[in-house]
């Protein structure tokens, strides 16, 4: 099922939808049914762009790992087993 960007005739709205064959979506500003699809560029996977992602994972990983590490020492001073 592919995902597709709308623009609404009656309002302007734009929207994307996931959509099934034959299924006719609607605005969900408006209801209105008179659509106009837009085009869409597909999404390019590059060395570049995984670069990218790798770095924005490490980044949110050391994030994650620091928020972990204080919230292990929280439980160590607090629960003296």
């Amino acid at each position: 099922m592919p995902i597709y960007d709308y623009s609404c005739k009656s309002c302007g709205h734009e929207f994307e939808r996931l959509v099934r064959t034959g299924d006719t979506p609607a605005c969900p500003a408006c209801a209105a049914t008179d659509l106009e699809r837009l085009v869409t560029a597909p999404a390019v996977k590059s060395s570049g762009t995984h670069a990218l992602a790798l770095k924005a994972a490490a980044k949110r990983d050391k994030v994650r790992g620091g928020e972990l590490a204080r919230a292990q020492r929280e439980y160590e001073l607090h629960h003296n087993d």
